[in-house]
């Protein structure tokens, strides 16, 4: 780290007032208190498809939707059945109708923010498909190499009921479904977290290694990737976090991560 940077450090508005102002092209300023950015505006034509994870539904992907929205892309946020089918099935179905939502909202180009398993139905529908205008992706948690958590728990009566055929093709190795799918060949960012929630802190011991309490920080990384980042956030509410959100939308606009901030915009 050079002189006068500052490696950038979650919570506070503080950061949310200087990624505003570098989303914006601009310097962040010090206002005398403390007050939310003014909405950018909007973004024509670029429009993000949200895909959450194993278990979720859309509405554990409302922070950054909301957080997109503010920042002036057009969203759509699917919701899938993550549970009752496999990841392939998933990614036909839900994949196309993110992109479809975004075509009727009048958008050329189409992001993708997707939470753990979200990215492999991305990863899976762009193994066999293309998309038209896709843009930038970023990936939270992803288990690009698969689980730890899945080698140690699939075949278990809990671990096969609540996470059905899908929580099979998490597994690591020649087995599970990340082991076909190859490099990544679309600008991509990865943020992978390394603290684990009370709940899912017995887990994060059967996982080698830094993790967010479900996925290795090594196992989020694919190759291809264009940037990588790790923040202090746990796997489980990561998409809630406003850190995560500014650097998602950083990416989005930039092709990169903000990895330090110079001093003298500090705010």
């Amino acid at each position: 780290m050079g002189p006068g940077m500052r490696r950038v450090a979650p919570g506070g508005m503080g950061w949310s007032l200087a990624l505003s102002g570098l989303l914006a092209g601009g310097v962040a300023a010090a206002p005398p208190q403390p007050v939310d950015p003014p909405p950018l505006p909007a973004i024509e034509g670029e429009c993000v498809v949200l895909l959450h994870g194993l278990g979720r539904t859309h509405r554990s992907m409302a922070p950054l939707e909301a957080a997109l929205r503010e920042a002036g892309y057009a969203t759509a946020n699917i919701d899938y059945p993550s549970q009752s089918q496999t990841i392939e099935a998933s990614a036909r179905e839900a994949v196309p109708r993110g992109v479809g939502e975004c075509r009727r909202k009048g958008a050329h180009t189409i992001h993708f923010v997707t939470h753990s398993m979200g990215g492999l139905l991305l990863r899976q529908y762009l193994s066999t498909g293309r998309i038209e205008g896709l843009g930038r992706t970023v990936m939270l948690g992803p288990p690009n190499q698969g689980s730890e958590v899945a080698d140690a728990l699939v075949g278990t009566a809990l671990y096969d009921h609540f996470n059905g055929p899908a929580g099979a093709q998490l597994v690591t190795g020649a087995n599970g479904i990340t082991a076909r799918l190859g490099p990544v060949a679309f600008p991509l960012g990865v943020i992978a977290g390394n603290e684990a929630t009370a709940i899912d802190s017995v887990l994060a011991t059967r996982i080698p290694g830094e993790n967010d309490g479900k996925v290795a920080v090594e196992s989020a990384r694919v190759e291809g990737m264009a940037d990588f980042l790790v923040l202090p956030v746990n796997h489980t509410f990561m998409m809630a976090n406003e850190v995560v959100a500014g650097q998602a939308l950083h990416f989005l606009r930039h092709g990169a991560f903000l990895h330090e901030l110079p001093q003298a915009e500090r705010p």
